[in-house]
């Protein structure tokens, strides 16, 4: 049973002192909630904002600036105890576009959240909460700017030191970001846990997209819960309710994810949008015809307009998803990030569909091929640093002047990216006399910049330039994702061309538009082959 609490307190009492046990007290314009677990947070009830948070008697809330969904939404609050034993609190607070939801449990240190949107037209949803520096000194090592010395692009990265850093190279991969954290100091850790595998559900951009998770900075040490965005956005931004999530300290313990239905499902009733387990349904089934050697990274996803969901498969592609809102999706195989199959799914409440999928891939006679053509330029030069760092850090190995010789060089040589003016990369390769005459070459790439395509020289044959890419309306690579489009780029090489012996392949970047340095027209390479 769910129990309002309507009754005024007529002694206002300090807010950390105010609630000695577990509950919730109004102090002026302040809901002081204390979880008995060693954590009172409090929320501003006439703006959804959280103004303080203490752990273990250490005050970790910046005082500069208020931790709260987007830049703050201006909510109106309400609240209610109830739930199992009468063991949680939740706070509403309700504007025209999104609700965001504070709960709190007995016993636990943290800040339990969910986010509610309908009509929310901003292209970023996130929750950040924003923790003193001087108190929580200790954040992820790339995403550190607290003593930057200068700006290195567009105002969010720059440099410390030797080293470039930037929030976004703190990101993971959807798929891989259950917890983020640690954000430390004092004492006193804090993590960002999205808890299951239906957190991300209301989120746009599949498994591999990745958003920031952490920006620490000389006043405010940031740990986030980006929900959605439009950095590097493949599809559109969903609606509808988001999380739940979960804002967890610790005295230095990993805390572990959880399963949140037996929480959030309590309180179904007074939540918009939100689906209980009752009401889902699960996909189980085996992906089959991808090849032994990538056993190990094989995922199923799944998709429509309102919601995402993935799982990987174990080594037999045997898998079960998560607990599903009813609906039909795209069902999509991924050997390792490309998309190798797809077929319709339908999803019932209260059941469990039973449904295979194939790979549909096919394989040529390849003459050559650099890359293992997964949707990644892993294996390529510089793709181990690019996640946690610019192009232009010194760490890097140099973009320019490559020449690969195919069968003597290593992958490891060829460049992940090329930037217009920068960078280029010749190819080498021999050819016997059955390998000439006309054939095709493939360039696939996994993300563009600016316009930027692959243009192609071999020997003295020029290809023809290829067609502008899908646009994505943000930088991606210099804040270090590859996660695009997955586009390839085919040429019908004329008899004539090829000889037999030494050949040269030329790859440029054709753009029709500007930029300069590495944020000139660019492309990420995936693989290249002839056949």
């Amino acid at each position: 049973m769910l129990t309002p609490f309507f009754s005024v307190l007529f002694v206002v009492l300090p807010l950390i002192s105010c609630v000695a046990s577990f509950g919730l007290v109004e102090s002026g314009n302040n809901y002081v909630v204390t979880t008995d677990g060693g954590l009172i947070f409090t929320v501003e009830k006439t703006s959804g904002d959280v103004t303080s948070l203490v752990y273990n008697g250490v005050e970790v809330q910046s005082s500069n600036k208020r931790s709260h969904v987007a830049s703050g939404i201006g909510a109106t609050c309400s609240w209610l105890r109830g739930g199992n034993s009468n063991n949680y609190i939740l706070i509403t607070c309700i504007t025209s576009t999104a609700t965001q939801y504070y709960m709190a449990r007995y016993k636990d240190a943290a800040v339990h959240m969910a986010t509610y949107t309908n009509g929310w037209t901003y292209s970023e949803l996130r929750y950040i909460a924003r923790l003193k520096h001087s108190v929580m000194s200790t954040g992820y090592t790339a995403s550190t700017i607290a003593g930057s010395s200068s700006i290195v692009e567009d105002d969010d990265v720059f440099n410390v030191g030797s080293q470039t850093r930037s929030k976004f190279y703190s990101s993971r991969q959807f798929i891989d970001d259950a917890i983020a954290g640690p954000v430390s100091g004092s004492g006193v850790y804090a993590w960002m846990i999205k808890p299951g595998m239906t957190s991300f559900e209301g989120s746009s951009g599949g498994p591999f997209f990745r958003d920031i998770d952490n920006q620490n900075g000389d006043t405010d040490n940031e740990i986030y819960f980006y929900m959605n965005s439009a950095h590097t956005q493949t599809e559109a931004l969903r609606q509808g309710f988001h999380g739940p999530y979960a804002l967890t300290f610790t005295n230095g313990t990993t805390p572990s994810t959880f399963d949140h239905f037996p929480i959030w499902d309590q309180f179904s009733s007074n939540l918009s949008g939100y689906t209980t387990q009752a009401g889902r349904g699960r996909v189980t089934g085996q992906a089959t015809g991808f090849p032994s050697s990538d056993a190990s990274y094989i995922t199923v996803g799944f998709s429509n307009s309102a919601a995402q969901y993935w799982v990987r498969t174990n080594t037999s592609g045997n898998f079960v998803s998560p607990y599903m809102k009813p609906g039909t999706y795209t069902m999509t195989l991924y050997r390792v990030e490309l998309a190798i199959a797809t077929s319709s799914v339908t999803v019932s409440a209260g059941g469990t569909v039973s449904q295979n999928i194939a790979s549909a891939e096919t394989t040529p006679s390849y003459i050559w091929k650099i890359g293992a053509l997964d949707g990644t330029p892993r294996g390529f030069l510089n793709a181990d640093k690019i996640e946690t760092m610019h192009p232009s850090d010194a760490r890097m190995s140099s973009w320019s002047g490559i020449t690969y010789t195919v069968g003597s060089t290593a992958d490891a040589s060829f460049p992940m990216s090329l930037f217009q003016n920068i960078s280029s990369v010749t190819v080498k390769f021999n050819l016997t006399s059955s390998q000439t005459g006309a054939r095709t070459l493939v360039i696939a790439t996994t993300l563009s910049y600016g316009g930027g395509r692959p243009a192609v020289v071999v020997n003295s044959w020029s290809g023809s330039v290829p067609a502008a890419p899908v646009k994505i309306d943000s930088r991606g690579v210099t804040r270090g994702t590859w996660r695009g489009y997955n586009e390839r780029y085919t040429w019908s090489v004329p008899s004539g061309t090829l000889v037999t012996g030494s050949n040269t392949l030329t790859i440029t970047v054709a753009s029709g538009s500007g930029g300069s340095g590495y944020l000139s027209p660019n492309f990420v390479f995936d693989s290249v082959y002839l056949y």
